[in-house]
């Protein structure tokens, strides 16, 4: 079974550090796939809006189709991109982020072989606005890269963040000011920030002018995850709107396979998981107090919740598991 893969970002500067470029390289490994990525505003002189992305690539994609029996779309929303309805072969479009209210173009999605989520809140939603080619679909990571490594909650907490923003609004649709305005207002809580590359000199002033850089470290490069994580007691990962951040960020799948339980915006659909296993805390909203009411119950029921991360963590989030989840619609749309 060969899969062509498609993606519509630009080509990341640090793709071993990203969590879709992560899976998407499970994936190809293990059914022999290629990756294209249709953003043509790397060598645009103007900006390209997303209704014309894929077309500079159609020819290419049309050779390639001889070798290809199937078309693997990731993205993070549910947006109708032209050129997937003029590909000859079919088309899986797999949504990253949670559904918004917003009904999505139905006559569009129904053309489409399938439709791929991660959580069940958004397989409701497409499935009762009518859209019967809905699948859902598990998220996995290879659990085997961490180990557990207690380290009890005393004087400080030790959060790391490892959702960077791609763009400036991001630094508050992510909760970044809010996390940096709450290290002001909480003396013990130490932050961790994995960051991809991007905005980095934007990053390192707002820490230096919210005056926390003693408690805030920002790491630039290529890391071990499992290791950082070794010096942590939990992950927190915010989002204003479920729409910018995958269903089950990356982040707090590694927490969780690490034993360390996680803090979640409730508006992430793993908010639903967290709620359901006990393994970490919700955030109800994206603000400095939010933040503030967050770790003071993650300190409350820290250890509880740190059994809890390290009994379901390895087995819940396998990468085994994700890849045949999606064989199974590979092998649907294959009939």
């Amino acid at each position: 079974m060969n899969i062509l893969y498609h993606l519509p970002i630009l080509p990341p500067a640090m793709p071993e550090a990203e969590a879709l470029s992560q899976e998407i390289a499970a994936l190809r490994v293990a059914f022999n796939g290629e990756l294209i990525y249709l953003n043509p505003n790397q060598f645009s002189p103007v900006y390209l809006p997303r209704l014309v992305f894929g077309w500079h690539k159609l020819w290419r994609v049309r050779q390639l189709e001889s070798m290809y029996g199937i078309h693997h779309f990731f993205n993070p929303d549910p947006f109708p991109y032209p050129v997937l309805l003029a590909f000859g072969k079919p088309v899986i479009y797999s949504l990253g982020s949670g559904v918004g209210d917003k009904r999505p173009s139905l006559p569009y999605f129904s053309r489409l072989a399938a439709i791929t989520v991660y959580d069940q809140r958004s397989y409701q939603k497409l499935r009762g606005w009518g859209l019967t080619n809905v699948h859902l679909v598990r998220s996995g990571i290879d659990t085997g890269k961490f180990t557990h490594t207690a380290v009890p909650l005393k004087n400080n907490i030790r959060l790391m963040v490892a959702s960077a923003p791609w763009t400036e609004a991001q630094f508050v649709s992510k909760g970044v000011d809010a996390l940096l305005t709450a290290v002001q207002q909480l003396p013990q809580l130490h932050l961790t920030f994995l960051w991809r590359g991007l905005l980095y000199e934007e990053m390192m002033a707002r820490t230096a002018r919210a005056g926390v850089g003693d408690r805030v470290q920002v790491i630039n490069e290529q890391v071990d995850v499992n290791e950082i994580l070794a010096r942590q007691h939990g992950t927190i990962n915010l989002a204003s709107d479920g729409a910018i951040i995958k269903a089950f960020p990356h982040s707090l799948l590694d927490s969780l396979a690490a034993g360390k339980p996680v803090l979640v915006s409730k508006v992430i659909s793993m908010s639903d998981y967290v709620k359901q296993t006990g393994c970490g805390v919700i955030v109800d909203e994206v603000t400095a107090a939010g933040v503030v009411t967050a770790v003071r119950a993650f300190v409350e029921k820290y250890e509880k919740m740190r059994k809890t991360a390290v009994a379901v963590g390895q087995q819940a989030f396998r990468q085994d598991k994700m890849i045949r989840s999606f064989q199974n619609v590979y092998a649907t749309v294959s009939r």
